[in-house]
């Protein structure tokens, strides 16, 4: 008899919408004492077959959906269709000519939950997050190879949510013959060195893509600050779209350096730009003390609410810096706002934003809404893959 989970009555509702999570108070029993990681059968109380799942013993999301088709197993063939199919649509949405860096695997939206595969030119870059990520991995590595031709593999499974899964931390190589240094992409018409092995997320900020193409767009003639600037590529648009000026204001030393050499690999005009290291709120205080202003804002921080039970204390810092940013900002100007906070909803966000102009005392309306970009797909029965949300706004 297989492994299996049996879940609580009445808690079949989920996973029969196909919300890809099982939380451990639907769970009722386990059949067959499934490991970390392994496949199981998911029962309703009655004894109707659901689907298949990874299960994760250790973590309040007992089980991540693998398939509700009973006439598909979970082996190496089903995981190489999945990685295939993934594959497919980011060839039909996105030019070869665009880039050569972008999201081929976006977990559970893609059908594979907790696998992230992001391409950096011609090194792949992997995150197993979840139990059953892991279990697979193997089987993962050597089917991106043979489906992509790329032969170089880096892991960046050092994240803190592996511990909830009860699993360790990890990063390294895991094909190809040595370890990366820096990458250099192609993002539209300009160039990106990354580092995968110790830089944020993957190694880049991929999901704002889009938005930054948009904002090298609106940036001619402008004076921008650029807010958790990271390694600039937000500032390396606007130069690129004509801004007069740019400061970029990041706590990393080696990532504001990164940003310089960014701006230098492009050609761009290193004198329009400033670079300044701290705390962003500090320095956006300091800056309003000194009544500077701009055309253009970008605030683009980072995680501040992973869960929702953070919201509270994130809205605070979502609302101070928005309010700053008003402050800083010209009648007329631009403000190009991100959160990037799975626990703050595309409406909270909002209402946060609105709260800040209100303290501000500044009129201020929205004249595009953003997201993260198409190789970041969501799916439709599982919103938590909506994560990136961006408002413009103009300061009237």
């Amino acid at each position: 008899m297989s492994k299996a989970i049996i879940l609580r009555t009445g808690r079949e509702k989920s996973v029969l919408q196909r919300h890809p999570w099982i939380f451990s108070g639907s769970v009722e029993s386990t059949r067959g004492d499934p490991g970390i990681g392994e496949t199981v059968e998911v029962l309703s109380a009655a004894g109707d077959w659901l689907g298949q799942a990874a299960y994760s013993p250790q973590s309040n999301i007992r089980a991540r959906m693998w398939t509700w088709d009973p006439d598909q197993a979970v082996d190496e063939e089903f995981i190489g269709r999945q990685l295939a199919q993934a594959l497919a649509l980011r060839k039909t949405l996105i030019p070869e000519q665009e880039t050569n860096a972008l999201r081929l695997v976006h977990g559970e939206s893609d059908g594979l939950p907790g696998l992230i595969v992001d391409r950096y030119a011609d090194w792949l870059v992997v995150q197993c997050l979840t139990a059953g990520a892991e279990a697979w991995k193997p089987q993962i590595v050597s089917a991106l190879v043979e489906l992509t031709g790329i032969s170089q593999v880096y892991e960046r499974s050092d994240v803190d949510v592996r511990r909830l899964e009860g699993l360790e931390e990890q990063s390294g190589l895991l094909a190809g013959l040595a370890d990366p240094e820096r990458v250099c992409i192609q993002e539209n018409d300009l160039k990106f060195l990354v580092n995968i092995r110790t830089g944020q997320k993957t190694g880049f900020y991929l999901d704002q893509r889009y938005n930054r193409r948009r904002l090298g767009q609106l940036a001619a003639g402008r004076q921008v600050l650029n807010c958790f600037c990271y390694t600039g590529a937000f500032s390396a648009y606007a130069l690129a779209g004509g801004a007069t000026e740019v400061l970029s204001i990041d706590s990393s030393a080696d990532a504001l350096l990164a940003g310089q050499e960014n701006i230098r690999i492009n050609d761009l005009p290193e004198l329009k730009a400033t670079w300044l290291e701290g705390d962003v709120f500090q320095l956006l205080r300091k800056l309003r003390d000194q009544a500077r202003a701009f055309d253009l804002i970008v605030l683009d921080p980072p995680k501040f609410a992973p869960t929702a039970a953070q919201a509270e204390q994130a809205a605070r810092g979502y609302k101070d810096i928005n309010l700053l940013a008003f402050k800083l900002l010209r009648p007329g100007g631009l403000l190009f706002t991100f959160s990037c906070s799975g626990g703050i909803s595309a409406d909270l966000f909002q209402k946060i934003v609105a709260g800040a102009a209100l303290d501000a005392k500044v009129d201020a309306k929205i004249v595009e809404h953003l997201a993260q970009g198409p190789d970041h797909p969501v799916g439709l029965n599982f919103p938590e893959g909506t994560y990136l949300k961006g408002l413009v706004l103009v300061k009237v």
